[in-house]
């Protein structure tokens, strides 16, 4: 098949998915490398599709819905599990974790954590992997960026972080 025939054809399963599809499983359907897919995706980039890459493979566009809020967020890393799922069982969508970095300035991980399933698979690579979470960089201190359904869910999620202190108010 034609690089560009691939690049097109990759564009319409991204299209066509509701979740994220990862580099392997498209270079699997297309029987190329990774490394092909990846530059296929930084071709299809350049010229103008709007391609996230997420921890889970590549989403095209926007399809959430829903409000969208930014929480304040402080906590030791082990009650990191715990705050993803009360965000996902109130109905929320964790689109990203944020930190200020004091030479960097602000640092946006993508998480795209929608279930109880997603926060063990993103707990799980967080431990099979040598590298640290962002808000260790802070102390603990991050914000996240979340889409709520309505904003009942929305305040349900601010009660709990606030019953388990995980939320910041910048006071101490």
């Amino acid at each position: 098949m034609r690089a560009d025939k691939r690049r097109e054809e990759l564009i319409g399963i991204l299209k066509k998915e509701e979740s994220p599809v990862s580099a392997a499983k498209l270079a699997a359907h297309f029987s190329v490398s990774r490394q092909i897919i990846v530059g296929d995706i930084a071709l299809l980039r350049a010229a103008g599709e709007n391609i996230t890459a997420t921890p889970r493979g590549y989403i095209l566009g926007e399809s959430r819905t829903g409000m969208t809020h930014t929480i304040a967020c402080i906590h030791e890393d082990d009650r990191m599990r715990d705050e993803l799922c009360i965000m996902v069982d109130n109905g929320c969508y964790v689109e990203n974790v944020i930190v200020e970095h004091p030479v960097y300035g602000q640092l946006i991980g993508r998480l795209d954590i929608a279930s109880r399933h997603d926060v063990d698979e993103f707990i799980r690579k967080v431990k099979g992997s040598s590298a640290a979470p962002l808000s260790e960089l802070t102390g603990g201190l991050h914000l996240h960026t979340l889409r709520c359904p309505d904003e009942a869910s929305y305040e349900r999620v601010l009660e709990e972080l606030r019953k388990k202190g995980y939320l910041y108010s910048g006071a101490k």
